[in-house]
């Protein structure tokens, strides 16, 4: 299936690029969320129509959300306290839905679908830097402790 992109997508491309996608992938994803169109004539007539439109306000967002990276990039050293052993293990685990809590309560709004564990959930006290992707390329890193109760 063939579409035309309206915003850039990681790892498939930018606005206004012609990209073969699965069938599921377009129908079920790109098209309703409004990220895509089918690439046929009249679609791309009204896409050239519309360009400036689009790119004005992807350049709009990512703006937004630099400033959004800059200030999760200030923020200092964020504590989180967890039920732990004696020997440092937590009975449970901090995940992205805690880190995001956390951000939200300091004051910067964070979704937790934001925040990225490449090496999954936080098991022991410590303290870790976390990735947070704002949007599209435009990502920031966090310094979390996890402290005991």
């Amino acid at each position: 299936m063939e579409v035309i992109l309206l915003e850039k997508i990681s790892n498939l491309g930018g606005l206004g690029d012609k990209v073969d996608v699965k069938a599921g992938f377009g129908r079920n994803y790109l098209i309703p969320q409004g990220k895509a169109v089918h690439a046929n004539e009249g679609n791309s007539a009204e896409f050239e129509a519309r360009r400036a439109e689009l790119e004005a306000a992807a350049a709009t967002t990512h703006n937004a959300a630099e400033v959004r990276a800059k200030a999760i990039n200030a923020m200092g050293l964020i504590s989180i306290s967890a039920n732990a052993g004696e020997e440092g293990k937590l009975f449970g685990s901090v995940g992205t839905r805690d880190i995001a809590e956390a951000l939200t309560a300091a004051g910067c709004d964070v979704e937790k679908s934001e925040v990225r564990l490449p090496q999954g959930a936080l098991r022991e006290l410590g303290e870790y830097e976390v990735a947070i992707h704002v949007f599209g390329d435009v990502s920031a890193a966090v310094a979390i402790a996890v402290v005991p109760e």
